[in-house]
Order: C-alpha cells, then sequence, then structure tokens
C-alpha cells in the first residue's frame, strides 16, 4: 500500500465514494490507486470548477463529502468559484490538491505555488500529508473537519512523494461530530421576546430550511410569528406537503419596506441578513431601525431542534400549514417567458426531483408556480458566483441517481461552467438542462442602474450584452453530447420539458426569452 492507497481506502472508510476530478501529474498515483479500490467512482470534469461545484451539489444531497481531485496551485483556483459558493452552502468536501514532491518544492518549478495561503479563504480546514504514514489519518481528520458544524470544503494538500511513497497503515475511521441543541436559555429568551413583540419575524437558513426543519416553522407561523427564509438557501424542500415560507426580497430597499413596523427578528439557522450589495446612501443591515435581534440557533447547532423547542413552549399547535398539489390544467401558449415556462415546470415537474437554480432574473417565473407543483427540493446560488447551476446539477444526479434533476441557468451564468455538459453525457446522468437565453447579463443591466451609474451606454452595452454573435445553444449542447432542442414558444416548451421529465437521461432545453 501506498500514501494515495491510504488516502482512498481512508476515504471510502469514511463513506467517501465519489470522486470529482481534474487531475494532472502531481495526482496520477491517486489515479492509479482507484484502479485497486474500485468503491471510489471517480468522474471526470473538463473544468475545476465543474468538479468544485458537483461537489457542491453531492454534498448537499449526500450530507456527506465527495472529494475533488485538483491539480496544484493553478486547479484549485480555476474551482475557486464554486468553492466560495459550496462555503456559503456549508457543504462538506475534501478536496484533495496535489503539490509537487516535498524535496521539489525548493526548486520553485513553474507550477509551485504557496497552496496553503491560496485555499484558506475558502476552506474551514487545511493540511498538508507531509509523509505517506500521515496520509490516512490526515484523511480522516479531514472528513471530519468537512462536517464542522456547520461544515463546509476542507482542503488536504498531498505531496506526490506521500502519494507513491509506501505506508503500512491502515484505512482511519473519522469522528464525525454532532450538532448541539441550542441552550435552554436561548429559546427562554426567544419564547419572552416574541411574547412581548408586536410584530416578531422569525428568519431561517441553512439546517433550518430541511422539511422537517419547515414543518416546525409551519407551526411557528400559527403562534403569532412571521416566517422569512433567507434569499438564498443551500436545500431547500418546496411544493405540495411543504410549508412555504415567505423569502428576504434581494433587493435591499425592498426587504425593508417589507419588514417595516418590525420589532424583534429572530435567526435560527443563518444570521442577521445584509443587503447583497452596498449601494449609495441604502443600508447595508436589512433590520428595521429599533428592531431587536437574537439567535435562537446558530448555523452550527441543531435549528431543527430549537424550532420544535420554540414551538412547543409558545403553545404551537402540532401541525402548522402546507402548500396544496395545484397543477396547472391547461398548456400555456404564446411566445415564451419565464413565467410561462413556470407554468410548463409546475406541470411537469415530478415528486422527489431536485432542481439546482443558477437562473439568475429568470428563476421568479419559475419559482411561483413551483410551490403548489409536486413535492421537490432546491438548490439555490448560495454564494453569489455564478455558474453553479450545472455543475450543482452532476454533483446531485450522482448522489441520487433514482431521482430527476433539473439545472435551471441564465445564458450568462451556464455560459461559466458549461464543460458540464460532457460530464452529463460521459456520466448519462438523468438531468434536464434548461438555458433562458436572453442574450444579456440582465441583473447587470438592472444593477447598473441601481448603484447611480446611469444607463449603458453604446461602450457599457459592449460589456452587459451576449448577442454579438449570438450563442447556439443547441449545437454546443450536442456537441457536448447532450441531445438539445431549441424553444421559442411556451407550445414548444412544454412539449419539450413533458418529454425531459417523462424519460430519464440527458436532455438540454434552450429557453428563448
Amino acid at each position: 500500500m501506498n500514501g494515495a492507497d491510504a488516502l482512498i481506502s481512508t476515504f471510502v472508510a469514511n463513506g467517501v465514494t465519489a470522486c470529482f476530478a481534474n487531475p494532472g501529474t502531481s495526482e496520477m498515483q491517486f489515479v492509479a490507486a482507484l484502479d485497486r479500490n474500485p468503491q471510489m467512482r471517480p468522474v471526470l470534469c473538463l473544468f475545476e470548477g465543474v468538479a468544485t461545484g458537483a461537489a457542491d451539489g453531492y454534498g448537499r444531497i449526500a450530507g456527506s463529502p465527495a472529494c475533488t481531485l485538483l491539480h496544484l496551485g493553478p486547479g484549485y483556483g480555476n474551482g475557486l468559484a464554486n468553492l466560495h459558493n459550496a462555503r456559503r452552502a456549508f457543504t462538506p468536501i475534501v478536496n484533495v490538491i496535489g503539490d509537487h514532491a516535498t524535496y521539489h518544492r525548493q526548486y520553485d518549478a513553474p507550477l509551485n505555488s504557496d497552496i496553503a495561503a491560496i485555499v484558506a479563504p475558502n476552506s474551514v480546514w487545511v493540511r498538508s500529508a507531509e509523509s505517506p504514514d500521515e496520509v490516512a489519518a490526515v484523511a480522516a481528520e479531514a472528513v471530519a473537519a468537512s462536517y464542522g458544524p456547520p461544515g463546509g470544503p476542507a482542503s488536504l494538500i498531498l505531496p506526490a512523494d506521500s502519494a507513491w511513497l509506501e505506508t503500512s497503515g491502515g484505512p482511519v475511521i473519522a469522528q464525525k461530530p454532532l450538532r448541539p441543541a441550542p441552550a435552554d436559555a436561548a429559546v427562554e429568551e426567544a419564547v419572552r421576546a416574541i411574547r412581548a413583540a408586536s410584530k416578531p419575524v422569525l428568519l431561517i437558513g441553512g439546517h433550518a430550511c430541511s422539511a422537517e426543519g419547515l414543518r416546525q416553522a409551519a407551526r411557528l407561523s400559527l403562534a403569532g410569528v412571521t416566517v422569512y427564509a433567507d434569499t438564498f438557501v443551500a436545500r431547500q424542500s418546496r411544493g405540495a406537503g411543504h410549508y412555504a415560507p415567505r423569502r428576504m426580497q434581494y433587493f435591499g430597499e425592498m426587504a425593508l419596506a417589507e419588514l417595516e413596523g418590525v420589532d424583534l427578528m429572530v435567526f435560527a439557522g443563518t444570521t442577521e441578513p445584509v443587503a447583497f450589495f452596498a449601494y449609495p446612501n441604502r443600508p447595508s443591515v436589512l433590520v428595521p431601525d429599533g428592531a431587536k435581534t437574537l439567535s435562537l440557533a446558530g448555523r452550527g447547532e441543531d435549528a431543527v431542534a430549537g424550532l420544535a423547542a420554540l414551538a412547543d413552549a409558545l403553545g404551537a399547535p402540532r401541525e402548522g400549514p402546507t402548500q396544496p398539489l395545484r397543477k396547472p390544467d391547461a398548456a400555456p401558449s404564446g411566445k415564451l417567458s419565464p413565467q410561462l415556462a413556470g407554468l410548463s415546470f409546475a406541470r411537469h415537474l415530478p415528486e422527489g426531483a431536485i432542481v439546482c437554480d443558477d437562473s439568475v432574473t429568470s428563476g421568479g417565473g419559475i419559482a411561483a408556480p413551483a410551490m403548489t407543483a409536486a413535492p421537490h427540493e432546491v438548490l439555490a446560488l448560495t454564494g453569489g458566483a455564478i455558474g453553479a447551476g450545472l455543475p450543482l446539477a452532476v454533483g446531485a444526479a450522482v448522489a441520487a441517481p433514482d431521482r430527476k434533476v433539473v439545472s435551471l441557468n441564465g445564458d450568462g451564468a451556464a455560459m461559466y461552467t458549461v464543460q458540464a455538459l460532457w460530464t452529463i453525457a460521459r456520466e448519462n446522468l438523468d438531468v434536464c438542462a434548461i438555458v433562458f437565453a436572453n442574450n444579456t447579463y440582465r441583473i447587470l443591466n438592472i444593477e447598473m442602474t441601481r448603484t447611480g451609474a446611469g444607463q449603458a451606454g453604446p461602450q457599457a452595452a459592449k460589456l452587459l450584452e451576449l448577442g454579438d454573435p449570438a450563442i447556439d445553444w443547441v449545437s454546443l449542447a450536442k456537441g457536448l453530447g447532450v441531445p438539445a432542442v431549441r424553444c421559442a414558444t411556451a407550445e414548444a416548451f412544454d412539449q419539450a420539458f413533458a418529454a425531459a421529465m417523462a424519460n430519464r437521461g440527458p436532455m438540454f432545453i434552450e429557453a428563448v426569452i
């Protein structure tokens, strides 16, 4: 057994059985060891941002980490944006970053870099296995660290000689940490504050947005508390049978207008909301003036247990409201829009589907009718770094091969990680990828005005428009191995989406809006 064998066998012993990889020379021992450890599933990604985003999608659905295999500092750098999203989602991931052999670093070869410094900002844990005898223990430590709580990407640096040299050690089992329940004092304080408030709000996020968390939040909605969810949640149950909390508005001034008069904000599984960006003469913190704030359960605590304890203490009913199943009867017609696409989405989405949402400005048209669609889960863009939708779908489909996965993308966002379509085709994943093609960075056109920069003139428009030349999405998808269709009418989209939901395997739909 060499160090690479010790690494993979320790991963497998701890339930880490998927590896999203874009390897290089330094990682060849890991690659070779895969033949001796068939329990580990290797998934090749043609860009590191796909590998890291896929690991994010996998971890969100599996609740346990996958590993990535990245080539030195530049390889990690290519995957950084989706690791930023994963860190904001608190997703368990173990990054394996190959490094030069320990004795070779001193020569400063062209790919040499300070890997530990590069990976630190988006890692909850960083360590290099400096000898083969350290590898198994370090791997187990990385797995445990990825769980947190609240969890996140752990980065294990693997020098080439630590991988190729022999070791006698066997797999090491990680000690998985548990989420502690919130303190009784926190629950008691929240009870007192809610009873004293005239207009209390509960803001939930993260762990609190699971199906059971929403059930407990629904109870609280009948105890005089208005419930909001974070604007972007890592994994949230939605559709028939689930409680639908309000969603914090993306634009800060709209959020504050909606919260006017609120005198108490209680947080569970999240922290106080802030504006996505700073704007001239607008507040950064989205808490009404004079409102009291308190934390029921932090991100690292068992927010579901906290919500249940709070609901019991307030004497809330045992069950709260849930959404009915209400699908549109008639197929939509006319020129395609996000709203009409949303009607088809609600009509045909199967129960248990996973929706990976990176649709930016088109997402609202889907979300509203989806509230009463068949029960499903949504993985959102937690860190704001677009390009997550297609990679998230790769990982989610690997984690849950028996569930239909739908990836919703803006056209600008999809171009960041379009290589994911190749992996979807290669692995024959049950993914329907949808790109809303409006040939512009629509959100940037909106934000240009909101920041006070004014309307885009001819020169500025060159940085905001995507239509010259227009991207041929159907040819692009087919060239990467995925069957594809272009839909410009609601009738065509309804037919294509229905077929994609009724059949297994990859499918791509360009929705021209």
